[in-house]
């Protein structure tokens, strides 16, 4: 179990964070062997947002407001590898197709194959291919989402929307 992911799983909005929870769970029993998961980010201000997006190169098409990990509602990740089997965990891959831990099934699509069992959307199947991306919009679009936060009182003292 990785402590930054479980750390950053508690910043996603109440209502994800048991399901995320299982899912990272169910992750560490499918990776065995040279790869590991991680969540890289959950909950995003809208100013860490909009400086993915003015970012040179950009990093996001999402300005602040305007994407799920602004609400606690997404989660990107990455596998952490380790290669010479010391049990330090210290190259980053994004590479959907390779089978670290030799089970005849891509690690990556084992993990996107949970997500979506949860019911997560995968940016993986998006036009725009994000493939460390996953959501999961609790039935709400951005735009209801953006209205909500300037309308809404926010929970007090956890800034999450009253979803």
């Amino acid at each position: 179990m990785d402590k930054v992911t479980i750390d950053r799983i508690q910043l996603l909005h109440p209502k994800l964070r048991d399901e995320a929870t299982d899912i990272y769970h169910d992750i560490c029993e499918v990776l065995k062997g040279k790869a590991m998961c991680r969540f890289t980010h959950t909950l995003r201000t809208f100013a860490e947002q909009d400086a993915l997006y003015n970012a040179k190169p950009q990093v996001t098409k999402a300005k602040g407001g305007q994407s799920y990990h602004n609400y606690g509602l997404a989660i990107d990740i990455v596998l952490l590898v380790d290669k010479d089997g010391n049990g330090t965990y210290e190259t980053a891959s994004w590479d959907v197709k390779t089978d670290f831990d030799s089970d005849g099934k891509s690690d990556w699509m084992e993990v996107v194959a949970i997500f979506k069992r949860y019911g997560w959307e995968w940016g993986g199947d998006w036009k725009f291919y994000d493939a460390p991306h996953f959501q999961k919009t609790l039935g709400h679009s951005v735009m209801e989402l953006q209205k909500m936060q300037n309308t809404q009182t926010v929970r007090k003292n956890v800034g999450y929307l009253n979803l």
